[in-house]
């Protein structure tokens, strides 16, 4: 199966084309908040690695948490080329992604997955590593500046964006995650991992016009 990942869940946001579990190419481009140029990432990555874009068989993008401009860019990519070639698309969570970059790198035991989610809070998730064993121990939450430094302070394995051991998501993790499944949904379905409820502000009404 041949996959194409998009993951633009944080500055660093990135494309990786996989075949079967094996990695062909990935571009990385560092934004620093600046719009991402995702067609010449993808044209990048199938250079790189030989493919042309009909042989691409599944798009999987990061869904988050973290970057909703980035991450609602990769989703309309997805949703367009589903339209127009009728592939598969899956959705992969960006924490999962980061969890499995610690086991990949062998950090074990109970590791925090930490990414800025504005307004002085965090995004905050808790994973059990071990070589044969990647389960989420604590279902992601939004913790305030002041808990985030409590739990610091109190010891324990950090990474992510905005932790101390700096990690970024990356598409080639997401493509690797996304070759062990098959829960592939329509472009409709594919939604941003966003924990806060959506408010809206009411504009004032109008004033009448005078004749």
């Amino acid at each position: 199966m041949t996959i194409l990942a998009l993951e633009f869940s944080s500055d660093r946001r990135s494309v990786a084309l996989a075949r079967d579990g094996i990695v062909l190419s990935e571009a990385v481009e560092q934004t620093g908040g600046r719009a991402t140029k995702a067609l010449g990432l993808i044209e990048k990555v199938l250079a790189e690695g030989k493919v042309s874009r009909e042989a691409i068989e599944v798009i999987a993008v990061g869904l988050g948490p973290g970057s909703y401009t980035g991450i609602r860019a990769a989703i309309s990519v997805a949703q367009g080329w589903q339209l127009a070639r009728g592939i598969k698309l899956l959705g992969v969570g960006s924490m999962e992604a980061l969890a499995a970059q610690a086991q990949a790198e062998k950090i074990f035991g109970r590791v925090n997955v930490v990414v800025d989610a504005q307004r002085g809070e965090f995004y905050l998730g808790e994973w059990e590593i071990a070589a044969d064993k990647l389960v989420e121990v604590c279902p992601l939450r939004i913790v305030t500046g002041v808990e985030m430094t409590a739990l610091a302070g109190a010891g324990g394995v950090f990474i992510g964006p905005a932790a101390k051991r700096v990690a970024y998501p990356a598409a080639g993790m997401v493509a690797r995650l996304a070759g062990e499944r098959r829960d592939f949904v329509p472009g409709e379905r594919l939604q941003p991992i966003y924990l806060r409820e959506t408010s809206y502000v009411k504009a004032p009404a109008g004033r009448p016009i005078s004749s």
